[in-house]
């Protein structure tokens, strides 16, 4: 008759190949565990970082520019001695930085 099997895993021994397979998915997992840890840290870390690191444009900005009439400024871009101020009408007015006009282009829609 056959023998039954032993109830003690203690004396049950894993062939050497399935040893070596349950060393690998330890530290696999042991890897993907430090991996989630330190992206989380890193994503946690970098985002609580002051936005002081980055360098701010401080171009400065005359007190009133004097657009056209009619015109209303959709978007204000500084450049290092001019300023660009994009209009709803689709024109883009180039100030010096003492508030004249220095250049008018009009934009048109792509065909």
């Amino acid at each position: 008759m056959a023998q039954a099997p032993k109830e003690n895993a203690e004396e049950i021994a894993l062939p050497p190949s399935l040893r070596f397979l349950k060393a690998l998915v330890i530290v696999l997992m042991l890897s993907m565990i430090a991996g989630v840890i330190t992206v989380t840290l890193l994503l946690v870390t970098r985002l609580r970082a002051p936005l002081s690191d980055t360098p701010a444009v401080t171009a400065p900005l005359p007190a009133a520019l004097q657009l056209p009439a009619g015109e209303v400024a959709a978007s204000v871009v500084p450049g290092p001695d001019w300023i660009g101020v994009v209009t709803g009408a689709g024109r883009i007015l180039i100030f010096n930085q003492d508030g004249s006009l220095r250049q008018e282009i009009e934009v048109t829609p792509a065909p």
